[in-house]
């Protein structure tokens, strides 16, 4: 029995079932004849899912976190406006240092009086609480310059110190022959090296802790772990003083950058700066206190 369709044509598929014609029937038979692209490329056959590009994901990602845009829906805080940090860490670490400064016999505060650095000190960190006493909001150039004062005292009054204790060590003077007062001395500066560092960096960082509660500044000069993978972090995460007090712990200890990275030349040379000195106060620490024990 002859099969039925039309002279001269090849017979008709039982399951066949009449599409459309025209230009755009023709595209996707094209396209169903196509090979399939290399790996990540844009081009996928049609009707078939392509797993995105993680490499491109990422490129995206760090586009829309430079620009500003939002990241999973919502704006990083760091990248907009949010309340000025907290009062009371900076004052504690302040007030630690200090203390400690204040302890440290008066071979290695010479030529300056014993109390003179540390009273300035307490002066100016009287007037920064009364400025911002709850949360740090309230700038204007006398409350910075009030700021970097006081930074700039601690810095130069603990610089001082570990001067005068390497000269000491050096030199074999008597305030270095007791093991217990050398560890004592060394752990006073190299706690107090790093609360001024700290203090430097979060005084810093992006014009300082008003200017990034503002969100006013687009360019980070350290770039923390949770700026570069916004995914990993709370979307009210920034960088506070006790951020800015661990960089300066592990750049104190490591002598070299760990997990955050600097960015600006000034952080640059302030890290290598920092380094050097509790590289200094370390090993000559160390070294004399193993000495004596011998």
């Amino acid at each position: 029995m002859a099969e039925s369709g039309t002279p001269g044509q090849p017979p008709r598929d039982p399951d066949h079932r009449p599409g459309p014609e025209g230009p755009a029937s023709a595209e996707r038979s094209a396209n169903s004849e196509r090979p399939a692209g290399p790996a990540g490329s844009a081009y996928a056959p049609a009707g078939e899912h392509r797993t995105p590009d993680l490499w491109t994901e990422l490129v995206k990602l760090t586009d829309q976190v430079a620009t500003g845009k939002v990241v999973g829906g919502v704006v990083p805080a760091w990248r907009r406006r949010t309340r000025g940090e907290r009062r009371w860490p900076v004052t504690v670490s302040v007030v630690v240092a200090i203390v400690l400064q204040i302890q440290l016999s008066d071979s290695l505060t010479r030529p300056l009086p014993h109390w003179l650095l540390p009273g300035l000190e307490i002066a100016l960190g009287i007037g920064l609480n009364l400025a911002n006493p709850v949360r740090i909001e309230r700038r204007g150039p006398v409350i910075r310059m009030a700021s970097i004062a006081m930074i700039l005292l601690i810095t130069a009054a603990n610089a001082v110190s570990a001067v005068l204790l390497i000269r000491a060590i050096i030199e074999v003077l008597p305030n270095t022959m007791s093991a217990a007062t050398l560890l004592a001395s060394g752990a006073s500066i190299w706690i107090t090296n790093v609360i001024a560092f700290g203090l430097w960096y979060w005084e810093f960082d992006r014009g300082g802790p008003v200017r990034r509660a503002e969100g006013t500044v687009a360019h980070p000069d350290l770039m923390f772990p949770q700026m570069s993978s916004p995914m990993l972090a709370a979307p009210d995460w920034e960088p506070y003083f006790i951020d800015y007090l661990y960089l300066s712990f592990t750049n104190a200890t490591a002598f070299s950058p760990t997990d955050v990275m600097p960015l600006a030349r000034w952080a640059k040379m302030t890290m290598a700066v920092q380094s050097a000195v509790a590289l200094a106060i370390g090993v000559l620490v160390i070294a004399r206190a193993v000495n004596i024990l011998k």
